[in-house]
């Protein structure tokens, strides 16, 4: 059954933006985890998708980088939409000619409280995101699927 992104976000914010994302590793196997994410537009391309931010250590960004596609999905109960598409990151050791280096605080910021982030002390939250190189990762809807 297709979904939109609409349906995405309300069932997200049911479960605290918590989802699971899948990628490939290179035997073509499925690596998945569990991360915070939320509807989110890229801010280099406009694309509507779901973005989360990673560990910039984190082995879902090696695979990521090499496999470029991803599935998220987000669950209540029963009820579960998944967003599949391309990925795009963003971070220290994944830049983007097309955006300004400069913004990531923000931007990590913005993908944090999409996911139904928050934080009582933002700058120590981006002392703590640089300290990490942590990276914004966006999934774009390519494909949307549902079971309602």
């Amino acid at each position: 059954m297709s979904a939109d992104l609409e349906q995405v976000r309300t069932l997200s914010l049911q479960e605290n933006g918590l989802a699971t994302i899948s990628t490939t590793r290179a035997d073509g196997t499925v690596h998945s985890s569990v991360v915070n994410a939320g509807v989110y537009e890229d801010p280099v391309t406009g694309a509507p998708g779901v973005a989360f931010v990673a560990l910039g250590r984190a082995h879902k960004l090696a695979l990521l980088r090499l496999a470029g596609h991803a599935t998220v999905t987000f669950r209540r109960g029963w009820n579960w939409h998944s967003v599949t598409g391309a990925t795009h990151l963003i971070g220290p050791d994944d830049p983007d000619p097309a955006f300004d280096a400069a913004g990531l605080p923000k931007l990590l910021r913005d993908v944090f409280i999409a996911a139904t982030g928050t934080h009582d002390d933002w700058a120590e939250y981006d002392r703590v995101m640089a300290e990490e190189r942590r990276v914004a990762v966006f999934v774009t809807a390519d494909r949307i699927i549902g079971n309602r």
